[in-house]
């Protein structure tokens, strides 16, 4: 087996693992508790980045760790679209949670946070080749 096969092979055990996880995560945590109304009157949208509770704290070193993860895989989501690329993204942002203990389902907005702040250019990039409007628009929802 070659180097590139074996490299696919990796990337695709890690994707099933990371939909599995996610798909696991959200059916854990999809009970919902009030209104759906925000008091406003004004229809919610996906591109909103849900929050409950007290934002997660992410340490510098966390951060960097994401940008770390999210920046060599740019050039692969350009290739694939951003139907192929948010399964990737995801994944790579689950395992960056799971790694870290934390638990994004409750708080995908930590994902825009951390990139606004630590490697704004990664996130602009992201947010161009998937198409998306902010990064947790591009999570899958819990």
């Amino acid at each position: 087996m070659d180097r590139g096969t074996s490299r696919w092979i990796r990337r695709a055990s890690l994707l099933g693992a990371a939909v599995a996880a996610v798909a696991l995560t959200a059916a854990c945590g999809s009970t919902t508790t009030g209104s759906s109304q925000q008091s406003s009157g004004a229809p919610t949208t996906s591109a909103a980045a849900p929050s409950t509770g007290a934002p997660l704290n992410i340490s510098e070193d966390q951060a960097k760790q994401l940008c770390d993860m999210l920046r060599p895989q740019l050039s692969d989501w350009r290739v694939q679209g951003p139907t192929l690329g948010k399964i990737a993204f995801n994944a790579t942002v689950v395992q960056w949670a799971v790694q870290n203990g934390l638990f994004l389902p409750n708080e995908r907005g930590v994902v825009d946070r951390v990139t606004t702040k630590s490697c704004s250019d990664v996130r602009d990039q992201t947010l161009s080749a998937l198409e998306i409007p902010n990064m947790a628009a591009g999570l899958v929802a819990g």
